[in-house]
Parts: C-alpha cells; structure tokens; sequence
C-alpha cells in the first residue's frame, strides 16, 4: 500500500490554503516519533528552530536539518517522525531551522535562514566537521542551497551533504516531470508549479540557489542523495549527482526501484530500512564525533 496518495479531485491546489491544506495532509501520514526522541524549542543566532535529540547521539554530531513542503508549507513539527528517522539512524542530534516560507517570504529568504542558522551554529562551538546538512523535498534542494551559500561566503564547510527526494530543480524540467506523472503518489507538476510561482516570484528558475541542479558544486563535501525510481523527482536526484560528479565531489546517488517521494517512512518497506541504514552509515562516517574527556581524567 503506498505511504502516500493524490488529491482525490486530482487537480492541482490553486490557492496557499489550498496547498498548505495538501502538504498538511501528506505530513500527517508519517505518523507519530518513535518513542525516546526529544524535543526542545531553540535558536541559532537569529534563526528560531527545534532540536530533536537522540539518546544515542554522540556529542559534537549535529544534522541541521531543512524540512520540505514546497518551500510555502512544513515545520520542524510536521517532520518530527522523519527527522527522527534520521537522528537515530546517524546517532546524531538534529537543529530542525524554522525558515520563512513563501508567499509571506520569497526567495531568497530561505536560503539566508539557512546560512544564518549555520553561522549560528558554528558561533556555539560547534566543530564543521561534525556537521551534515540534510533535508527533504524542497529542503533537500536548501540544503545544497545552503552548502553554496556557505561555500561562496568563504565559511568552513560541513561533513557532508544529505538529501531525501530533492527537489532541486524549479525550472521543472526533468523528464520524470512528465515521465513519472501517473506513478507519483504524492506530488504532480502542477503542485510544485504552484509552490515555485510562490516562491519564486519574479527570480529567475535556474539560478542555481534556487536550483542547484544547475550549480557548481566545485569543492562540495561529501554528497548521499537517494529517490524513489517511481517519483516525479527522481530526476533531481540524478542532476545533483551529475552536478557532483562534474565538480569531481564525491558522491553517491541512489535510485530505489519502484519507490515513490520520501519511501523511508513507509516502516514495513525493506528498501526504507536499507535507505536510512546507508544514510546513517554515510552520517556516521562523514563526521568526526568529539569525545569529551571527563574531568580531573
């Protein structure tokens, strides 16, 4: 049974209320955080967010984590279950960033939460090494907004990159677009039109921090992005990896066989479980954990 489904009228959202209502209903399908997560309000410089923490997590790994929805709807409530997922997976602890979204805020908006949260982040301590930025959907494609962002800035970059059924590629020009359109449980052109025209705005759909599928990722850490083969985004995913290997970054893309848009959340899915174990793998390794020596040791 597929984790997802369609509007029932199968036209396209027209209004925000319309499409806020719609993501909403998709969120509420991944159910509830698995038990021992928690929870706690908080904020990276001028950037308000949630931290998820793990009971396994080692000190000094840290994901900081964009939610999808389109760039106009989410928050890191919506995606508590994912988010979780993850965090345990990568025995790491989480900063969920609470940016703006559209149409209230408009490109670039998001993008400069991320950067900010970021710096934030690093003015705590934190050690960049110990850092994975990691999204989904439209957060995926923020995340390598962000490691841009970052990158151009001239600010140390992260471990690693980490995507979950990018969407990274506003200008909607994939092939699975169209190719995918009757397979996609969740999410059809006109939706992601929709959200790109509110976001948007007048900026230009390739310029690659809107779309990083069209981006140099020239000195990018590591990249793991994976997708379903039967999503309208699978072909976001394979432009992020041919974007990495152009740069010669590594990278690792993989494609699930028969798999719809964010398939880990489907708990009685084989492939779920061997997507988070290969995300978490690439987590755990990427980072260098610090091991913080007890007093008078």
């Amino acid at each position: 049974m597929a984790l997802w489904t369609r509007p029932s009228s199968g036209a396209a959202p027209s209004d925000i209320g319309q499409l806020r209502a719609h993501f909403a209903a998709l969120f509420a399908r991944f159910g509830e955080p698995a038990a021992g997560l928690e929870f706690i309000p908080g904020q990276l410089g001028p950037i308000p967010g949630e931290w998820t923490r793990h009971p396994r997590a080692q000190p000094g790994r840290v994901l900081l984590y964009f939610h999808g929805g389109g760039y106009i709807a989410g928050s890191p409530e919506s995606h508590r279950p994912l988010i979780g997922k993850l965090v345990e997976a990568g025995e790491a602890e989480a900063f969920a960033v609470r940016y703006r979204l559209a149409p209230e805020c408009v490109y670039p908006a998001a993008v400069r939460d991320g950067i900010d949260a970021y710096r934030g982040l690093l003015a705590t301590g934190q050690d960049p090494s110990g850092i994975i930025l990691a999204g989904d959907g439209s957060g995926g494609g923020l995340a390598f907004a962000v490691a841009l962002a970052i990158r151009n800035a001239g600010l140390a970059m992260p471990a690693g990159v980490v995507a979950m059924s990018p969407w990274a590629d506003l200008s909607l020009s994939g092939w699975s677009m169209l190719q995918n359109q009757k397979s996609d449980p969740a999410l059809h052109w006109e939706i992601l039109f929709q959200c790109a025209r509110h976001y948007l705005r007048k900026s230009n759909p390739s310029d690659a921090y809107c779309s990083p599928a069209f981006a140099n990722l020239k000195e990018f850490p590591p990249v793991m992005v994976h997708a379903g083969a039967a999503e309208i985004l699978r072909d976001d995913a394979s432009k992020l990896g041919d974007r990495a290997a152009d740069a010669q970054t590594a990278v690792s893309v993989e494609i699930y066989d028969g798999m719809g848009h964010l398939f880990q959340m489907d708990a009685k899915s084989n492939e779920a479980k061997v997507s988070l174990a290969r995300l978490g793998q690439f987590i755990r390794s990427k980072t260098r954990a610090q091991h913080i020596q007890p007093e008078n040791a």
